[in-house]
């Protein structure tokens, strides 16, 4: 077992070995994944347990339930326990969970099942921001979390796709038994990599989720929440919206679908690791704005393209714009966000991974309103969610007397991250 003592935490400050980051990307995609990974196999789903597609969606919705609700349990155990044990606990229930789910005999055990998935994995996600704020910071840190934000961002992009491909030669439950699998890759990377990063003396003391009432009562942590939930309720609007845009309206083949779908997801990653880049070089806020900027232009001119009727595919150059910005934003706001809050950085990432998920679930239902042959509402909501993006990007503006303090403080040439 890792040990729980703060030893074996790295003596240079913005150094991340390699091993353990890849560690933390697989804690940062899992979750994400297994929320999409299994889309394409509803139907074959309900025709198996014999029940309505209605059933069915029952078990997504409550694998987003628990996914918003374990993140803020979690960010706050681990406040105040540390790191490693209520992630040992988080990864061990969500591999017999991932069980329960690829064997559950009826609909009912299955909802159960992805409920306790959802809870279980959000460990993964909370607590790896939480140690990534442990072990660096400043620009280092905003390098790092534009790497794992961008695969939390293209997971959601490109597990539809895998699942199709795992479904056809395995079925539904073939898909879940993946899930499973990938529980087991990431309890064993926990236990042979990670290590205690969140020492006793650091330890936050008092109520257990008292932490999460501390960190919302910085108001820049909380615009830079705000912020990130927008721009996921963004990335969620287009995914959500899509399968519909792509082939109902613009008449492409399920093939071509993908093809554009790769091509948005490409953008996303390629963006992101630019940004990882400019972090050295250029103020995170300085980036951060120009691509919130970009993100709402984009997101108008959509709109106006929409209200205009211009032909459909108009919005396909429209779409891979507003999916590449957001790789500028998700690693930014995320480094911004929890150095705000350092001394309970994983409360901080569970208000952040609670706000994204309650957001992206509202968008998933509002964009389909229009039905397949409207995209009124997609417009809508993503010129709506950018702007609140820029609101609350405008309300982190630092203070007069703190302006002179960089949000990015300079890496130590010797101190770079792989990433």
């Amino acid at each position: 077992m890792p040990s729980t003592t703060s030893s074996t935490a790295p003596t240079k400050p913005g150094l991340l070995p390699l091993s353990l980051l890849l560690v933390l990307a697989l804690f940062s995609m899992v979750g994400p994944a297994a929320t999409d990974l299994y889309l394409p196999a509803f139907p074959e789903m309900a025709l198996d347990l014999g029940v309505e597609a209605s059933g069915v969606q029952l078990t997504l919705t409550a694998f987003l339930l628990g996914m918003g609700a374990g993140q803020l349990f979690f960010g706050a155990v681990s406040d105040k326990y540390g790191r490693v044990r209520p992630l040992l606990a988080g990864l061990s229930v969500f591999l017999l969970a991932s069980i329960l789910a690829a064997t559950a005999p009826t609909l009912e055990v299955l909802v159960a099942a992805r409920l306790l998935q959802g809870l279980s994995a959000s460990s993964g996600i909370v607590i790896s921001r939480a140690i990534v704020s442990d072990r660096v910071s400043g620009a280092a840190a905003v390098r790092v979390f534009s790497v794992l934000m961008t695969i939390v961002g293209v997971a959601p992009a490109v597990a539809p796709l895998a699942g199709s491909l795992v479904s056809a030669a395995a079925g539904w439950r073939g898909v879940l038994w993946v899930v499973a699998g990938l529980a087991v890759v990431m309890l064993l990377g926990m236990l042979l990599v990670v290590r205690e990063s969140h020492p006793a003396e650091k330890r936050r003391r008092g109520a257990l989720l008292g932490g999460l009432g501390e960190a919302a009562k910085h108001p820049r942590f909380m615009g830079y929440a705000l912020l990130g939930g927008s721009n996921f309720g963004v990335l969620m609007g287009v995914i959500s919206a899509s399968p519909f845009v792509y082939q109902s309206m613009m008449g492409f083949s399920p093939q071509v679908y993908g093809m554009f779908f790769g091509m948005n997801a490409l953008g996303m990653m390629a963006s992101g690791i630019v940004s990882s880049k400019l972090a050295v070089r250029v103020p995170a806020r300085r980036t951060l704005g120009v691509a919130v900027a970009v993100m709402l232009g984009v997101s108008l001119l959509m709109l106006v393209f929409v209200l205009t009727g211009l032909p459909a595919v108009a919005l396909a150059p429209c779409l891979f714009l507003l999916v590449s910005s957001m790789g500028f934003v998700m690693g930014n706001t995320t480094g911004l966000a929890i150095a705000e809050v350092r001394h309970v950085a994983g409360s901080g990432s569970a208000w952040m991974g609670g706000i994204q998920f309650g957001v992206g679930a509202l968008v998933s239902v509002l964009v389909g309103l229009g039905g397949e042959l409207s995209a009124l509402p997609l417009a809508i909501v993503l010129a709506g969610s950018s702007f609140v993006g820029l609101c609350a990007f405008a309300a982190t503006r630092p203070r007069k007397a703190a302006v002179s303090a960089p949000d990015s403080p300079p890496v130590p040439a010797d101190a770079t991250t792989p990433a």
